[in-house]
């Protein structure tokens, strides 16, 4: 019997256009209209128009702007994406984020401020204090 499972992920792996191997250790800027894959190291500023791909070999330091990101490796700096950020569990991430939507795997390293933009931010979220109170309705 075979079961197949559509990935939750958000970020695209359709076709990388830009591939950063295991070997490779880079500084400077990256600007890409496309997909990107780091599996080595860098430090500098990424930009990129479409989804990153931090590999759990990565190491990256420096500045991202994307639409979405996965970071399985070691990031340090901040994060800036119009969508989602997923940390797997192998995943380290130290600085600052401003993302639309979080996810944090069992296992993973977050630490910084996250900054919520876009639909997460306007859901009208009201926090509970630890005496509240709940209600149900008897069926």
């Amino acid at each position: 019997m075979l079961f197949l499972f559509k990935s939750e992920s958000a970020v695209s792996q359709d076709k990388i256009d830009t591939i950063l191997g295991k070997d490779a250790k880079l500084t400077g800027e990256i600007k890409t209209s496309g997909l990107m894959r780091i599996e080595g190291s860098f430090q500098g500023d990424i930009e990129c128009e479409r989804d990153l791909t931090i590999t759990n070999s990565a190491n990256v330091e420096g500045k991202i702007k994307a639409k979405n990101a996965i970071i399985a490796g070691t990031f340090k700096g901040n994060i800036f994406l119009d969508g989602k950020l997923e940390i797997k569990n192998t995943g380290k991430v130290i600085g600052d984020v401003k993302i639309g939507t979080l996810v944090v795997e069992d296992g993973a390293v977050f630490d910084g401020k996250c900054e919520m933009i876009g639909d997460a931010k306007d859901k009208n979220l009201k926090p509970t204090t630890k005496d509240a109170k709940f209600q149900t309705n008897p069926t």
